[in-house]
């Protein structure tokens, strides 16, 4: 069976509930798909002023197992239009695993959330590929096969590169059904992907 990590960042929940999504997606087209997420790098005294969602089922992933999945789905809201310092911090950990190859030839996907609709979605979505890149790892995005991407009825978050959600400059607004049913898309897309390659 095929094996799909769903690795994300969630400060304030927006992330959790799309990577969900990408797993249950992952699901329909048969995978063993498995939600982690990163260490939280701010002191704890900190998360909590800033009202940090600390209560999130989803286990703490370790670097060194990332091997042991066929695709990895990364997963981490913007951040001035780059990836969360601590996503970057638990890749910036991955160099032994590049130095001997472990993810070489694996699927590899990203999925983001911004506070606008030009918040800096697409460039933090390339900036989690790079390093999917760097470790050698085929990149997989949202095709355009999903349709809800090209809504001009609604607000709505997904792109070419990634499933999205648009949160508000509050985290007020929770992912539309559009945006789950993209992440959906895109784990289910990853998934049968990563099935042929690893068959």
């Amino acid at each position: 069976m095929t094996k799909v990590l769903v690795l994300y960042y969630s400060a304030y929940g927006h992330m959790e509930i799309l990577a969900d999504a990408i797993a249950e997606g992952a699901r329909r087209a048969g995978a063993d798909a498995v939600v982690k997420r990163v260490p939280e790098t701010a002191p704890e005294d900190v998360a909590k002023a800033a009202h940090f969602k600390l209560d999130q089922k989803a286990p703490v992933a370790t670097v060194e197992e990332l091997g042991d999945y066929d695709a990895i789905i990364v997963g981490s809201p913007t951040r001035f239009g780059r990836i969360a310092s601590q996503m970057a911090a638990f890749w910036d950990r991955t160099g032994p695993l590049w130095y001997q190859g472990a993810l070489r030839g694996k699927i590899g996907a990203a999925f983001t959330s911004a506070a606008t609709q030009h918040g800096g979605q697409e460039t933090t979505l390339f900036s989690m590929i790079t390093n999917l890149l760097h470790h050698g790892m085929v990149v997989c995005g949202l095709p355009y096969s999903f349709q809800g991407q090209m809504r001009i009825d609604e607000v709505t978050g997904g792109s070419p590169y990634g499933a999205s959600t648009v949160s508000g400059m509050k985290g007020e607004r929770l992912p539309s059904e559009n945006e789950l049913e993209g992440a959906r898309h895109q784990g289910e897309t990853v998934a049968r992907l990563a099935g042929r390659l690893s068959a």
